[in-house]
């Protein structure tokens, strides 16, 4: 028997690509791709003068990289859920809460 006929509350779900964690983890990782290609290809001796010979954008991209496969964790271990609206039975109501004019 479907929810919408057993008279449930609704359906729970995933919050899926809504989730605010898997637009953080994207920023972050491709932020870290960007920085990592930097290093990698844009790394200057000048660059290293300034830095005390370490290649900090090399180094800051692997680190975001990795902060942003745990955040990509946290979202696949631990999921938020939420509930789906109950279907309507009024076909006037628009899900707003306020009542709707009707036409005489």
């Amino acid at each position: 028997m479907s929810s919408s006929t057993s008279g449930s509350a609704g359906t729970k779900h995933a919050a899926g690509a809504f989730d605010v964690r898997n637009v953080i983890a994207a920023l972050i990782g491709f932020y870290g791709v960007v920085l990592v290609l930097v290093g990698l290809f844009g790394d200057t001796p000048s660059d290293r003068d300034r830095t005390g010979d370490v290649n900090a954008n090399l180094w800051a991209g692997l680190a975001m990289l990795v902060f942003a496969a745990a955040f990509a964790l946290w979202v696949r271990l631990r999921p938020i859920v939420v509930e789906a609206p109950p279907d309507r039975q009024d076909p006037e109501d628009d899900g707003s809460g306020t009542p709707q004019a009707r036409g005489h």
